[in-house]
């Protein structure tokens, strides 16, 4: 799928009265075991919804099972406290720096916070992403976990060089861990035995205990002007009482 557009526009064109409908459809089929992508394509259709506003649904709602499964794997940031953590650091990082771009974000039914960018594959290290870091760390040094590995993508671009620059921040701020950029994050993340940061679907499906490390940047960090821009950009899908998807 093509990039969502940037910014409050792209908001207002994604949040509209026809998605918040198909999202509930979308919602109704996936608790009844449709296929997640055959759904997807139904519901899209009947719609007439975009490519980006597929995406949107595609990032944010889920069949109440798998999104109760996820919310008993989700801890608060203090539970990291003396446990081995592993940071799944494009996931985190590019969605932080969503935020702090004002870009689009999906509060998902599942309770973890995603931008719906698609920029994973292109990104490109800017000034925002020194900036991400930085909440990061002072999450970090806060909440103490034993050790903290950062896990970059080798395939994306400069991948190595930004691992290099966690590495030199780890460092002078005292915090032991390490960072490397890696072919396949997903062997090292997925079952890790300690502490997993994430947003990924398919990590946290497979993992013990996942903390939304960007989630609570994002709401918890920012300083009042940028929480503002960021909380504005954000989706939360409107849920109607009683069964859902109920007409």
């Amino acid at each position: 799928m093509k990039p969502a557009r940037h910014g409050l526009t792209a908001f207002k064109f994604l949040k509209s009265e026809n998605l918040q409908k198909a999202s509930e459809d979308f919602r109704y089929l996936l608790n009844r075991a449709y296929p997640r992508k055959a759904a997807l394509e139904l519901v899209g259709n009947r719609y007439q919804l975009t490519s980006d506003q597929r995406h949107l649904l595609h990032r944010g709602v889920f069949s109440d099972m798998d999104s109760k499964g996820r919310r008993k794997k989700k801890i608060l940031p203090n539970q990291i406290r003396g446990y081995d953590l592993v940071i799944d650091g494009h996931n985190v990082l590019i969605t932080i720096e969503a935020g702090l771009s004002g870009r689009p974000l999906i509060f998902g039914d599942d309770g973890f916070i995603r931008d719906i960018s698609g920029l994973s594959g292109s990104f490109q290290k800017t000034a925002k992403t020194a900036q991400a870091l930085q909440l990061v760390l002072k999450v970090l040094k806060r909440e103490q976990p034993r050790q903290t590995l950062f896990l970059f993508d080798s395939p994306i671009s400069r991948s190595g060089e930004l691992a290099q620059e966690v590495r030199g921040c780890l460092r002078r701020e005292n915090l032991p861990g390490d960072a490397m950029a890696v072919r396949v994050p997903e062997k090292i993340l997925i079952g890790f035995p300690g502490r997993v940061a994430t947003s990924d679907t398919a990590i946290i499906d497979r993992s013990h205990k996942v903390v939304d490390l960007a989630g609570y940047v994002l709401t918890n960090l920012f300083s009042r002007r940028l929480k503002s821009a960021a909380t504005r950009s954000m989706i939360r899908w409107k849920r109607k009482r009683g069964p859902v998807g109920k007409r």
